[in-house]
C-alpha cells in the first residue's frame, strides 16, 4: 500500500473524514437496540420486572433463548492473534481490527449480529476452555486467524464439546472458494479433478483445509504433493504433525518446487509473496491452472505469469485481478443457511453443498449492477470468471439455502428447511 492509502487506511478505522456522525466513533461495528425503550412501561419490559418472565422461560426451556434472545443471530468472531492476516502473531489486541471488520462483512451480506472477542491465551487448552464458557450467549463461533496446527485441535475440541456450529474460516471458507473455482477452472481447461497432479505450496490451515475437501470431491491423494519451507513433505521426514504427515508423499523423487511442479496441472499457492518462479510455472502441464492466493502480493505476478503462460488460468487474493478468491463469498451465507436451520454443526455436506452453489452460480447471467461495481461491460462465465464476485445479489439465494438443505438432509438441522428459501436450490441442493 503507499503511504496515502495507509493513511487513509488508518483514518478510516479511526473515524476521521466519515459522513456520518455515528461514523466518527473509532472500530467498524456497534450494538443496537431493536425493541422501543422510550416510555416507563417500555422501561420496565426490556428490564426489571419485565425481564424475569423470559428468565423464567430459558430456565425452564433452554430452547427458549432462541425465541427470547439475540442469541439465533449472533455469532462470535474468535481468535488469540496468532496467525493474523500475514503479519503473523501480532497477539490478541492488535488483531481486533480484522475481527470487527468481519463482524462488518457478517452483517453487510447475511444481516448476522457479530460480537468480536479477541482470546490472551497462553495455550490451545485454555483458548479452548474460554470460548466453550462463553458458548451459551451465541448461535455459531467463527474462528479466525489462528495459527497451525493449534487450529486443528482447537476447532475440532469445540465442535465436539458444542452443540452450535464451530467454523474455522481461515480453513475451510478458503478451502470452499477454492473448490469451487478450481472446478469451474478445470472445466474450462478440459481436465479432471480426479486426474489433475496438484501442487498445493502452504501446509498450513489454508493448504491442509482445501486439499482435504478436493479429496472429498474426487482428488486422488496420490495425485497431491504439498510443500512448506522445507520442500515437498515426504512420509519419511521426522517430526511431521498429523495433519502434514496425511499429505506426505511416499515419493521420495521430488524435493523442490521446481520437481513438484514439473507436469502438474494446478497449482495453489497459499504460502507468501513470489515464491513461484518462472522456470517451475513453465514446467507445468498445457493448460495449467494457477490459484496464487498469498495476499496483498501473490506467489507470482499476475501479469508475468499470463506473459510466461497465455493457456493459464490464475486466481489471486486480491480485488484488482480477475479471479478473486475472497472468503466473504462462503461465510456469511454458510452461517446464514445453518442459523436458520439452527445447525449443531457445519459438516462436510454443508461446505460440498457451499461449494456447488458457488458453482452454479458462476454460470448463472452476471447481473448489471454487478458489471457496473466493476466497471465492465459485462461478465461471463470464463477464464477471467471462475468464481462469483463478492457483490454478487444471488449469493445468499443460492449459498444459504444449498447449505440449509444440506444441514436438514444430513441431519444437524433443529428446524425444517425454511419456507421463505428458494424452491429451486432446494432442488439442487
Amino acid at each position: 500500500m503507499s503511504e496515502d492509502m495507509k493513511q487513509k487506511a488508518l483514518d478510516y478505522h479511526a473515524g476521521i473524514n466519515v459522513a456520518n456522525q455515528a461514523g466518527k466513533r473509532p472500530g467498524k461495528i456497534a450494538t443496537e437496540i431493536t425493541k422501543p425503550c422510550d416510555t416507563q412501561q417500555e422501561l420496565s419490559l426490556a428490564y426489571t420486572p419485565g425481564v424475569a418472565e423470559p428468565v423464567r422461560a430459558i430456565a425452564e426451556s433452554p430452547d427458549a433463548a432462541y425465541q427470547y434472545t439475540a442469541k439465533g443471530n449472533l455469532v462470535a468472531v474468535v481468535t488469540d492473534g496468532s496467525a493474523v492476516l500475514g503479519l503473523g502473531d501480532t497477539g490478541a489486541l492488535a488483531a481486533k481490527p480484522v475481527m470487527e471488520g468481519k463482524g462488518v462483512l457478517f452483517k453487510k451480506f447475511a444481516d448476522i449480529d457479530v460480537f468480536d472477542i479477541e482470546v490472551d491465551a497462553a495455550s490451545a487448552a485454555e483458548f479452548i476452555s474460554t470460548v466453550a464458557g462463553i458458548a451459551p450467549t451465541f448461535g455459531g463461533i467463527n474462528l479466525e486467524d489462528i495459527a497451525a496446527p493449534r487450529c486443528f485441535e482447537i476447532e475440532q475440541t469445540l465442535i465436539d464439546q458444542l452443540d452450535i456450529p464451530v467454523f474455522h474460516d481461515d480453513q475451510h471458507g478458503t478451502a470452499i472458494i477454492v473448490a469451487a473455482g478450481l472446478l469451474n477452472a478445470l472445466q474450462i481447461q478440459g481436465k479432471k479433478l480426479d486426474a489433475a497432479k496438484i501442487v498445493c505450496l502452504g501446509a498450513g490451515s489454508a493448504g491442509i483445509a482445501s486439499m482435504r475437501l478436493l479429496v472429498s470431491l474426487g482428488a486422488h491423494r496420490n495425485n497431491i504433493l504439498m510443500l512448506d519451507r522445507k520442500g515437498v513433505i515426504h512420509t519419511d521426514r521426522k517430526g511431521l504433525n498429523p495433519y502434514k504427515w496425511s499429505f506426505a508423499s511416499e515419493d521420495s523423487s521430488k524435493n523442490t518446487l521446481l520437481d513438484a511442479m514439473s507436469g502438474a496441472d494446478v497449482f495453489i499457492g497459499v504460502s507468501g509473496a513470489n515464491l513461484l518462479d518462472e522456470a517451475a510455472l513453465m514446467a507445468m502441464a498445457p493448460k495449467p491452472i494457477v490459484f496464487a492466493l498469498s495476499n496483498p502480493d501473490p506467489e507470482i505476478d499476475p501479469e508475468l505469469a499470463h506473459r510466461l503462460r497465455d493457456d493459464m488460468i490464475m486466481a489471486t487474493g486480491r480485488s484488482d485481478h480477475p479471479n478473486q478468491v475472497n472468503n466473504v463469498l462462503g461465510f456469511p451465507f454458510i452461517f446464514r443457511g445453518a442459523l436458520d436451520v439452527r445447525a449443531r454443526r457445519i459438516n462436510e455436506d454443508m461446505m460440498i453443498a457451499a461449494v456447488r452453489a458457488l458453482q452454479q452460480l458462476t454460470h448463472e447471467p452476471v447481473p448489471v449492477e454487478v458489471c457496473k461495481a466493476y466497471g465492465v461491460e459485462s461478465m461471463t462465465f470464463g477464464p477471467d470468471y471462475i468464481i462469483p464476485k463478492p457483490f454478487h445479489p444471488r449469493l445468499l439465494e443460492f449459498v444459504a439455502s444449498a447449505v440449509a438443505r444440506a444441514a436438514v438432509d444430513s441431519g444437524v438441522a433443529q428446524l425444517p428447511y425454511p419456507a421463505h428459501y428458494p424452491v429451486l436450490a432446494e432442488n439442487k441442493a
